[in-house]
């Protein structure tokens, strides 16, 4: 099979530096508030900052200690989204199969989504700016909602979302709405 008829492309998941350092964060500040709560109750400074030993167990220790196992149940749940890379996965387009292959990661299991390239109508690039703003490509597919196609998170320079789109557009034969 020739390589001009078939594009690939990857997509990055949950495995940024964006989630790494938030995981991080969360995980350090439970545990340092965990320590605290501990401090607390044992009577003994277990933090080189500051003096939790100082605080009353009921209700500052306790309280501490609560949001510590809130931070480190939230922390869990990051660093498992990002072991299992959750979103990662590809855009796959087949022109001699006449077939498109949308493949991400879920928690549980792969999520493929297979479209036949006939029912592609458009290539649409969605930018909305403001306080949640959106960057993305889109299929316009003949019978069902938009399949997005780019990452979720962190929004696309726009000079590269609008590349990715013409050079798919140009690919499938079909028009770029949006720009």
């Amino acid at each position: 099979m020739p390589p001009s008829d078939v594009l690939e492309q990857p997509v990055l998941g949950s495995r940024r530096p964006s989630n790494l350092v938030m995981a991080v964060v969360v995980t350090l500040g439970g545990v340092g508030f965990l320590l605290t709560s501990l401090s607390s109750y044992l009577g003994t400074d277990l933090l080189p900052v500051g003096h939790p030993a100082e605080l009353i167990w009921v209700p500052q220790g306790l309280v501490m200690g609560l949001y510590g196992l809130a931070a480190l149940l939230l922390a869990s749940y990051l660093w498992a989204v990002i072991g299992l890379d959750v979103g990662a996965g590809s855009n796959r387009f087949d022109r001699s199969a006449g077939s498109a292959m949308i493949r991400r990661r879920a928690f549980r299991q792969t999520i493929d989504v297979e479209i036949p390239l006939r029912d592609i109508q458009a290539v649409k690039v969605e930018v909305r700016d403001g306080l949640n703003p959106r960057r993305r490509l889109a299929l316009k597919v003949q019978g069902r909602r938009d399949m997005p196609l780019t990452r979720v998170g962190e929004p696309m320079p726009l000079a590269d979302l609008e590349q990715a789109g013409a050079q798919l557009a140009r690919f499938l034969g079909v028009p770029l709405e949006g720009v």
